[in-house]
C-alpha cells in the first residue's frame, strides 16, 4: 500500500519518514490518493486496485455521488446525422483528475470528486466515418508522464492518434503534426477512413506508445483491407520507432505459414482490443484478431501465423520475443477479446511470472511471460475436419491442460437444453439440418452452430486477477452464434465462399438453444490451475422460465458483455439484468452476491475505482447514444 500524502519524507529524513509510513500502513490509515493510470489499473490489466474502503461491512450503503453527461448529448440533440452504441469507455485517473473519451470521438477531464469537467476536446472523428465495425464507440485513453503537465494518447475510430496536454486539453504541437498522427500511412497499403480505425486505448510503456488497430470485419475482396500490423511511436514526438508485422512478411518468422504468398494480400489480424506490458522487461503482449475473410481460408491456406495469438514483442525495438498462436487457421472469428493478464503466481514451489490469456471459446491459456513456455502442458487435439471446396482446415488445434474451460463447449447431449423432455426434443429438431457438433467444427454451406460463438464466451471486457492471491475472475457469456457460408454472386466478390448469415440461434418456443447459466462468473486458482466457484451472473430469464410451468431454475444469467472491477475486499460486476440496470459486489472467496445497487442507466463501460480526497469511489460509463454518462459511486 502506497504511503499516505501526510507521511511522505519531505524536509524530514527519508529514515524517519520511512518508519512513519510503515507505522501509518501497518495502523490501516486511510489513503489519500489511489489513482487508476491505465485502462485495465495497471499495465499488467489486472483490474484491480488496493483498496477497502467499501467493503463487505458497508457495500451495502454505497449510493450515486455525481453524474456527468458527455459533451456527445448535446451533439446528439442538435445534429441528426450524430449516433453512436453502447458507451464502453473506462476512465483513468491521474492526481485528482479523470480522463475519459466519448463515443463520438472526444477526449474530457472530469475532476474526479466533484464531477465538474474541466475541458473537452473534440477530434472530429464521428464527422469524418464511423467505426469500421459498428456505430460510433469508443473504450478509452492513455496516459503519459512527460515530467510536467502529462499527456493524454487518443486513438481515434478514424485512425488518427493524438496527443493532448493533459492540463489544457489542447493539442501537443511537438507531437507528429501539430499532435496527430495518421495511422493510416505507413501501413504498406491503401488504407481508408472506413476501413481502419481504433476503438481502444493505445498501452503506454518505456516512452513508446503502442498502437493497434480495428479493421472492417466483413470484407469482400481479398486486397480490400489493410495488414493489421502493431507500431511504437515516440511519446513525445509521434516518430515511429518500429513497426511489428502481424502478417510476416518475406524472410520473417512464420511468413511460410501463409501459403502461396498469401500474406502479400491478407488483412485483417489485427489487435483491436486492449493490450498489456510489464515495465521490468519492457516486452508488450499483443492479443491478435482474425484475418479476412473470417470464415473461409482457402485463399490463405496453412496455420497463418501470427493471427489469433498471443505475441511478447520487445517495446524497445519491436522485435518478437516469442509467440503463442491459440488457433491455427482460424475460421470462427475467434480471436483474442482481450488484452491478457500479467500475474506472479506460484506453481507446485515454483515462482513464475505468468500471463494468462482468457478466450472467446472458454480457455485460459497460462504461461511463462519471458519465455511463452506453458506453465501446465498444452495439447494438440484432433478437431472436425472443413468439407468445404478449396478449404483445408488445421487438422489439431491447441488444448489447456489446466485450467479447465470456463464455459461449456459445442452442441451436444451435454450442452443442449433440458428444462424438460419436450423442450429437448424440440431443440434436436431444430438444428436437425444444419451442422453442430465439438468445439471447431468448422463452418459449412449448410450452416454451423458455434459455440461458444464468436461473442464469447470471454469478450472485451476480459478477467480480473488479485496479485495478492493469485486468483483470477472472468465474467462470460454462453452465446451460441449460426453461421453459413454460400458462393458470392458473379461481381460480389473474388473470395470462393463469403459468410450468407450469421446470428444468434434461438431454441425452442423462444428459450434459448442450451443449458443455463447464459453469462456467468468464474472463480479461477492460477496457483493450482483449478476453478474455485462459479456463479450464474444475473436473474436473466428465470420468471419467464417459472411462467412457463417449468421447475424454478434459479438465476440463470443475463447476457451481455460485463467487466470485473476487483478491490482488495471485493469483486464489482455491472449488468443489464433483464430491463434492471444494477452493480453487483460479490465475496471474492465464495462468489456470494453481498450487494446490489440499482443504475438509473444501463452500465455499458468496464467500472474502474480510485481514492481522492481521503474517499473511495467506483466510476463506470453508462447509457448509449442519444444519453451517455459517467457515473460516480461511493459510501454517503
Amino acid at each position: 500500500m502506497p504511503c499516505p500524502e501526510r507521511c511522505r519524507p519531505g524536509l524530514y529524513a527519508v529514515l524517519l519518514g520511512a518508519v512513519i509510513c510503515s507505522w501509518a500502513n501497518a495502523q490501516g490509515m486511510p489513503e489519500r490518493q489511489q489513482d487508476w493510470r491505465f485502462y485495465g489499473s495497471d499495465a499488467a490489466s489486472s483490474k484491480y486496485v488496493p483498496l477497502a474502503q467499501i467493503n463487505a461491512g458497508n457495500v451495502s450503503e454505497l449510493e450515486i455521488a455525481w453524474q456527468w453527461d458527455t459533451p456527445d448529448n448535446a451533439i446528439f440533440a442538435q445534429d441528426d446525422r450524430a449516433s453512436a452504441g453502447e458507451y464502453k469507455s473506462t476512465p483513468i485517473m491521474v492526481n485528482g483528475t479523470l480522463y475519459v473519451s466519448t463515443s463520438l470521438g472526444q477526449v474530457a477531464a472530469v475532476d474526479a470528486v466533484s464531477g465538474d469537467q474541466r475541458w473537452v476536446f473534440d477530434t472530429g472523428s464521428w464527422q469524418r466515418g464511423r467505426h469500421p465495425n459498428f456505430n460510433n464507440n469508443h473504450r478509452g485513453v492513455s496516459w503519459w508522464d512527460d515530467g510536467d503537465d502529462g499527456r493524454i494518447f487518443m486513438a481515434a475510430n478514424d485512425g488518427l492518434l493524438w496527443s493532448l496536454n493533459a492540463r489544457t486539453g489542447q493539442p501537443d504541437a511537438d507531437f507528429g503534426d501539430d499532435g496527430v498522427v495518421d495511422l493510416k500511412q505507413g501501413l504498406g497499403r491503401e488504407t481508408r477512413i472506413g476501413q481502419y480505425g481504433s476503438i481502444s486505448p493505445p498501452i503506454v510503456i518505456n516512452n513508446t506508445v503502442v498502437v493497434g488497430s480495428s479493421i472492417n470485419d466483413v470484407p469482400l475482396f481479398k486486397t480490400q483491407l489493410p495488414p493489421g500490423h502493431v507500431r511504437g511511436f515516440d511519446a513525445g514526438t509521434g516518430e515511429q520507432r518500429w513497426i511489428f508485422h502481424t502478417i510476416p512478411q518475406a524472410g520473417e518468422v512464420g511468413n511460410d505459414t501463409w501459403e502461396n504468398d498469401a500474406w502479400r494480400t491478407a488483412g485483417a489480424t489485427n489487435v483491436w482490443t486492449t493490450m498489456s506490458a510489464d515495465p521490468d522487461t519492457g516486452y508488450v503482449y499483443l492479443p491478435t484478431s482474425t484475418p479476412n475473410n473470417d470464415w473461409y481460408g482457402g485463399h490463405r491456406l496453412g496455420d497463418n501465423q501470427h493471427a489469433e495469438s498471443l505475441i511478447a514483442v520487445d517495446s524497445a525495438t519491436g522485435d518478437m520475443v516469442w509467440q503463442f498462436q491459440a488457433v491455427r487457421h482460424g475460421l470462427w472469428d475467434y480471436d483474442l477479446p482481450a488484452a491478457p493478464n500479467l500475474i506472479d503466481i506460484n506453481v507446485d514451489g515454483r515462482d513464475i511470472k505468468a500471463v494468462a490469456q482468457v478466450t472467446k471459446q472458454g480457455f485460459v491459456f497460462v504461461l511463462d511471460r519471458l519465455t511463452g513456455e506453458p506453465v501446465w502442458p498444452i495439447e494438440e487435439r484432433p478437431v472436425p475436419q472443413s468439407r468445404v471446396p478449396g478449404e483445408r482446415t488445421s487438422p489439431t488445434q491447441p488444448f489447456p491442460s489446466k485450467p479447465a474451460p470456463f464455459e461449456p463447449q459445442g452442441i451436444s447431449d451435454a450442452t443442449l437444453i433440458d428444462f424438460t423432455p419436450e423442450l429437448r426434443s424440440q431443440a434436436v429438431d431444430l438444428i436437425a439440418d444444419v451442422d453442430y457438433g465439438p468445439l471447431y467444427t468448422p463452418p459449412s454451406e449448410r450452416g454451423v452452430i458455434i459455440f461458444p460463438g464468436y461473442s464469447g464466451g470471454a469478450t472485451w471486457t476480459g478477467a480480473a486477477t488479485d496479485p495478492e492471491t493469485g486468483m483470477m475472475y472472468i465474467p462470460s457469456l454462453s452465446a451460441p452464434r449460426f453461421v453459413r457460408l454460400r458462393k458470392p454472386e458473379p461481381g460480389e466478390s473474388d473470395f470462393a465462399y463469403i459468410r450468407d448469415r450469421s446470428f444468434s440461434i434461438e431454441g425452442p418456443q423462444g428459450l434459448p438453444l442450451v443449458k443455463p447459466p447464459y453469462a456467468r462468473i468464474t472463480a479461477i486458482d492460477l496457483n493450482t490451475g483449478e476453478h474455485r466457484w462459479m456463479v450464474p451472473h444475473g436473474e436473466g430469464i428465470r420468471q419467464r422460465i417459472i411462467d412457463m410451468g417449468i421447475e424454478d431454475p434459479g438465476p440463470v444469467g443475463s447476457f451481455g458483455r460485463h467487466g470485473p472491477l476487483l478491490t482488495r475486499s471485493l469483486l464489482f460486476v455491472a449488468q443489464l439484468d433483464g430491463s434492471r440496470p444494477v452493480l453487483r459486489s460479490y465475496d471474492k472467496a465464495t462468489g456470494e452476491v453481498l450487494s446490489e445497487l440499482d443504475l438509473p442507466l444501463p452500465p455499458m463501460g468496464t467500472p474502474m475505482s480510485y481514492m481522492a480526497d481521503g474517499k473511495q469511489y467506483i466510476v463506470l460509463a453508462v447509457g448509449a447514444g442519444p444519453v451517455t454518462r459517467l457515473m460516480a459511486i461511493s459510501l454517503p
